[in-house]
């Protein structure tokens, strides 16, 4: 791989939302042909955004970025645009090639009006197999996991040079991580790909481009995800004994340097040139790399004075082989009872979140009185034109207001941060501020979709232990096994079954 050609460079990359919101400084990196390549770093650090420099959809303050001449680029988003919610399956790939990289390296090709033979093989790509009238589904009618893989077949269907992957396991179940998988191992392209799941990456990344929030830089490693944790683990060890060293030194100049300067005279001269030195040895010391930072520990309190049930399931409602069909349920959750939703993507265990969160489903019934706080996976119960101490502020009930900011510190909502509109955050800041709105909310029924996705792996086992120990009612989707384990289950609903 050394010797291909360097497709993506950044040359002291500059950019800044607004004055205040500087993202990147000076940034330089280069991607070599074919090279699988990860992109880490803490939530709201600007990934995505070296994803938009990249596609040429925002525009850099300063420094250049130079692709190979010709190349075609895709992404495949986080979520769904909701505009493409209400396009047909046909005219949301059809949109695909609209695209400003796709326009300007495809001059001529213009857009392409039969493309259905492409639609069934990118379909078959991500494993999602539909009848024959899937071309004409709207997209909404999709689950999230599926959706996600429309949005993987929606890169893919470009053929492009360069595959850009922005959380592309999300949603997904393991059937579908698997196949995702398999087919970046066999991808002969240029990859880059964002994820926080590391075993996920770990089956195919060549290397790490490494943003840090603090430095506003990127560091380029060679290997995978645990490689670049051992390095920078070692890395900041030496950093810290070679200042612990010089701290050492400093201090003692400074005790010789305020010896010399009280006996006057000549020895005020030795003072001065001591103070130089001093000085000298303060500019020597390392910046220490400062680690990501973690959410606090949290609680998310329960509603008081419920008694009795507080979720009652006797029916519901799944799709299967393309086939609504109504089943029979048991289900009788009390306080501290826990149950878990399970059941591959496309069977319905988003749409019966929302039924028994919206009290729409005939068969669910939830005890009078009972606040439920709904974390969706699309972040749709959130305005994103408020901004994030509105949204909190408004769901807080008795709390002060030096409470609400309290919370919102605990999840790493601080300075400009509380003041943003939701909108203008990135996904994963969006799941903290839900988080918080939770913790402000004192439900008695919690119901949680994919709670992990866009998380910072460093948050989830937090996030996993305040679920463990919620002591009211909750009903749980997620696809990760690793985190499901973390978290007492009284009870589990597969609706596959």
């Amino acid at each position: 791989m050394p010797n291909k050609r360097i497709v993506v460079r950044f040359e002291d990359v500059s950019f800044e939302y607004g004055h205040t919101k500087p993202i990147l400084e000076e940034v330089n990196f280069s991607v070599r042909e074919g090279a699988k390549i990860t992109l880490m770093g803490q939530n709201g650090a600007g990934k995505s955004t070296i994803f938009g420099l990249i596609m040429g959809t925002v525009k850099p303050e300063s420094g250049s970025i130079h692709l190979a001449h010709g190349l075609t680029v895709a992404t495949a988003k986080q979520v769904m645009p909701r505009e493409a919610q209400d396009l047909t399956v046909k005219e949301f790939f059809q949109n695909c090639f609209d695209t400003p990289s796709f326009a300007k390296a495809s001059a001529g090709r213009g857009r392409m009006y039969d493309i259905d033979p492409r639609i069934d093989e990118v379909l078959e790509v991500v494993n999602l197999k539909g009848h024959e009238k899937v071309h004409a589904r709207l997209i909404k009618s999709f689950s999230g996991g599926q959706q996600a893989r429309l949005l993987l077949a929606s890169a893919l269907i470009q053929n492009p040079d360069i595959l850009l992957l922005d959380e592309p396991t999300n949603n997904l179940d393991k059937a579908g991580i698997a196949h995702l998988t398999k087919f970046l191992v066999e991808y002969e392209k240029t990859v880059i790909v964002i994820s926080h799941d590391a075993e996920f990456l770990n089956a195919f990344t060549h290397g790490v481009l490494y943003l840090d929030v603090f430095t506003r830089k990127v560091e380029q490693y060679v290997g995978d995800y645990f490689d670049v944790i051992a390095d920078i683990a070692v890395r900041k060890e030496k950093e810290n004994r070679k200042n612990a060293q010089l701290e050492k030194d400093i201090q003692a100049n400074k005790d010789k340097m305020n010896f010399f300067a009280q006996k006057g005279g000549k020895m005020r001269l030795v003072a001065k040139k001591m103070r130089t030195k001093v000085e000298e040895m303060e500019e020597e010391k390392v910046d220490v790399r400062k680690e990501d930072k973690t959410i606090r520990e949290f609680h998310i309190p329960a509603q008081k004075d419920i008694v009795g049930e507080i979720l009652t399931i006797t029916s519901f409602t799944r799709m299967k082989n393309h086939k609504q069909s109504t089943q029979k349920a048991n289900i009788h959750l009390k306080r501290k009872g826990h149950l878990l939703l399970s059941g591959p993507n496309g069977i319905g265990k988003s749409t019966l979140l929302e039924a028994i969160a919206k009290g729409t489903l005939k068969g669910a019934h939830i005890a009078s009185d009972v606040t439920v706080g709904y974390y969706r996976q699309d972040f749709s119960t959130l305005n994103f034109e408020d901004t994030v101490f509105d949204s909190l502020y408004s769901i807080a009930r008795r709390h002060s207001e030096q409470h609400v900011r309290s919370v919102a510190a605990g999840f790493l909502i601080t300075g400009d941060m509380v003041h943003a509109k939701i909108g203008d955050l990135s996904e994963g800041q969006k799941g903290l501020v839900a988080f918080a709105r939770l913790v402000l909310q004192e439900p008695g029924l919690l119901i949680l979709d994919e709670p992990t996705n866009h998380i910072n792996f460093r948050h989830i086992p937090i996030i996993a232990e305040a679920l463990n120990s919620y002591d009211g009612a909750m009903v749980l989707v997620s696809h990760v096994p690793e985190f499901v384990a973390k978290i007492r289950i009284d009870q589990v609903l597969d609706l596959e079954k």
